[in-house]
C-alpha cells in the first residue's frame, strides 16, 4: 500500500480533549508520524495527547490560536521537515473515521490525485444523521466554494477530512492561505491555480457528542467577501496572468456590459420615478440588450472555466 511512501498525520487540537486519546490511539499503525498541532487549546488537548506516549508522536504548541488553517499549516510544514511524502489532515474531535485513511491516500499513491478529500453527500443514509442547519450551511458553502475554486465536479468542498502529496504542497505558498475556518476552501482556489488534481473519496462523517467551534453568524458575516475575493484572485491569475484564451476575453467583456446594463437601468428607472414619466422602448432595450449579452458571455466563461478544471493526463 505505502511503496515505501513516508506518510503523516496532522491533528489540530481546539477544545477536543475529551477525544484527542481515543483519535490518536486510532491512526493506522502504518502512519509514520503523528504531528498534533494545540493551537492555544484552551483544554491543554495537546499536552493530553502528549501523555499517550505514542513513538510516533510529535507535538507542537501555538503560544497564540491561529485557527484550524494555522494549526494545519504548522502541521504540513512539519510534515515537509521531515521529508514526509503524503500528509492527511485527520480532526481531533473523532468526527472522522481514521480506518478510512487508505481509501484517502490511494490516489496520491497511484498518482491518480494530487490532493483528496472526503465527501460526506455521497452516502444518503450517512446524510441523514447530519444536523439540518448544518447539512443546508454545507450544501450553501459548497456552491459557493464551487464557484471560488474552479473544481465544479468536487461535493462538500468545506469536508476537511483530506490528503495532499509532499510535491503538491510545496508548491503553494502556505505562509499566503487563509489560517481559519476559510482554510478548506482556500486551499482548493491555490490548488487550483497549480492546476492541482482533486478527487473526491466518499467518507462518511461521525456526529456524536462533539461540540464545533464554528459560528454560523461568523461564516454568514466573514465568508462571502472570502469567497468573493478568491473568485476575483483565482480569475486574475489562471486566465490574465498563467494563461490567456477565450475565458480571458468572455470574462474581461461581460463585466463592463453587467455593470454598464444594470446602472444605465437603475438610473433610467430611477430618473423615470422622478419625473413620473416612463421609459420608451429603445431607452429598455438599451439597458436589456448589455445585459443579455454580458451574462452570455459569462456563462461561456463558466462553461470554458467548467471544461478547463485540472485532470491527470
Amino acid at each position: 500500500m505505502k511503496e515505501n511512501k513516508i506518510i503523516a498525520v496532522v491533528i489540530p487540537c481546539f477544545r477536543v480533549s475529551k477525544h484527542i486519546k481515543t483519535v490518536i490511539a486510532s491512526v493506522p499503525d502504518f502512519i509514520d508520524h503523528i504531528i498534533l498541532v494545540d493551537d492555544a487549546c484552551p483544554e491543554q488537548s495537546g499536552k493530553i495527547g502528549s501523555k499517550t506516549s505514542h513513538s510516533k508522536l510529535s507535538v507542537i504548541f501555538h503560544d497564540v490560536n491561529q485557527g484550524v488553517g494555522g494549526a494545519v499549516i504548522s502541521g504540513f510544514k512539519k510534515a515537509i521537515d521531515l521529508n514526509c511524502d503524503v500528509i492527511v489532515k485527520l480532526d481531533g474531535d473523532g468526527q472522522m473515521d481514521s480506518s478510512k485513511i487508505t481509501n484517502l491516500i490511494a490516489p496520491i499513491l497511484e498518482e491518480e490525485a494530487d490532493y483528496t478529500k472526503g465527501n460526506r453527500f455521497h452516502d444518503f443514509k450517512a446524510l441523514k444523521l447530519m444536523p439540518r442547519t448544518r447539512l443546508f450551511g454545507n450544501s450553501v458553502l459548497s456552491f459557493a466554494t464551487k464557484l471560488a475554486s474552479g473544481y465544479w465536479n468536487v461535493m462538500d468542498p468545506t469536508n476537511g477530512f483530506c490528503a495532499i502529496s509532499k510535491f503538491t504542497l510545496l508548491q503553494l505558498n502556505l505562509n499566503k492561505i487563509e489560517k481559519r475556518y476559510f482554510f478548506e476552501t482556500d486551499i482548493l482556489i491555490n490548488l487550483n491555480m497549480v492546476n492541482a488534481v482533486v478527487k473526491d473519496i466518499p467518507l462518511p462523517a461521525i456526529y456524536n457528542d462533539e461540540v464545533s467551534n464554528l459560528s454560523i453568524r461568523r461564516v454568514l458575516l466573514s465568508f462571502p467577501p472570502k469567497i468573493l475575493k478568491g473568485i476575483a484572485k483565482r480569475i486574475f491569475y489562471k486566465y490574465y496572468i498563467y494563461n490567456f484564451n477565450m475565458a480571458s476575453i468572455y470574462f474581461l467583456m461581460s463585466i463592463p456590459l453587467l455593470l454598464f446594463g444594470f446602472g444605465f437601468g437603475v438610473y433610467k428607472w430611477n430618473t423615470g420615478m422622478a419625473i413620473n414619466t416612463e421609459n420608451n422602448a429603445g431607452t429598455i432595450m438599451l439597458a436589456a440588450l448589455p445585459i443579455i449579452l454580458g451574462v452570455q458571455f459569462l456563462l461561456q466563461a463558466i462553461q470554458i472555466d467548467i471544461n478547463t478544471i485540472p485532470k491527470k493526463n
